[in-house]
């Protein structure tokens, strides 16, 4: 019995989902229409890698509003007013003065690039520089901003590429951070005592503290490793 729920932690901390996979997950069931006061509760107190893929995803919906609208006759400013309004964005009360902007004609990519977040923020800083193209030398807004929206979709496909790439990675690090665990386990389950020797002797006590520092050092190695080929 001992072997089999051993096992079966194995399998799971194997082939359980990691958190980049889960906020895929989230991000196609935000596409498929969740309430936006649900939508704003969950992304207010999750990470900020949450909430920096929520600011992505809705901007690529904000971009393919855009080009519709434009593509419908209307004028850009109507058209940024009713796309923004229609995109479900994290922080809709931030683009209440982007909106106005884009109303009452005022500077539209002042109000972009203040709109635009830290993280996440790269379709607003894209439309600005669009917008201002478009007012300098009279440029097409609508091919600007599908060109936009085709390099949104390029990188953000790029991300879910990498994601899956690191995933068995991610899942190698886990089981690894878990096996001492599982010693553990197995050895109480045959019978033997290692907390006593770990907690009641000096030896054990400089076996668990080295154990623990390797654990953690190999943890924050592995973590690195894999927050560097995101960034790249």
């Amino acid at each position: 019995m001992m072997a089999v729920l051993l096992a079966a932690l194995a399998a799971w901390l194997w082939t359980g989902p990691d958190p980049e996979t889960a906020r895929l997950w989230w991000i196609r069931r935000r596409s498929q229409g969740e309430s936006r006061s649900l939508r704003t509760r969950f992304i207010g107190r999750s990470r900020p890698s949450r909430r920096t893929a929520a600011w992505r995803a809705a901007s690529i919906e904000l971009c393919q509003g855009l080009a519709a609208e434009l593509a419908a006759g209307r004028t850009a400013g109507e058209a940024l007013a009713r796309a923004v309004s229609a995109a479900e964005f994290p922080d809709p009360v931030a683009l209440r003065p982007l909106i106005a902007a884009a109303r009452d004609g005022g500077d539209v990519p002042a109000a972009l690039l203040a709109a635009a977040p830290e993280q996440g923020g790269e379709a607003f800083r894209g439309l600005a520089a669009c917008w201002q193209a478009s007012v300098t030398v009279g440029a097409a807004l609508s091919v600007l901003v599908d060109r936009v929206t085709g390099s949104l979709r390029e990188a953000q496909a790029h991300r879910q590429d990498v994601t899956a790439q690191l995933a068995g990675p991610r899942a190698t690090a886990r089981l690894l951070a878990g096996l001492p665990v599982l010693g553990l386990l197995m050895a109480m389950g045959l019978g033997m005592r290692p907390l006593h020797f770990l907690l009641g002797s000096p030896a054990g006590l400089v076996c668990l503290v080295v154990g623990l520092g390797l654990d953690g050092c190999g943890l924050w190695w592995t973590h690195r490793l894999i927050t560097h080929a995101q960034q790249a």
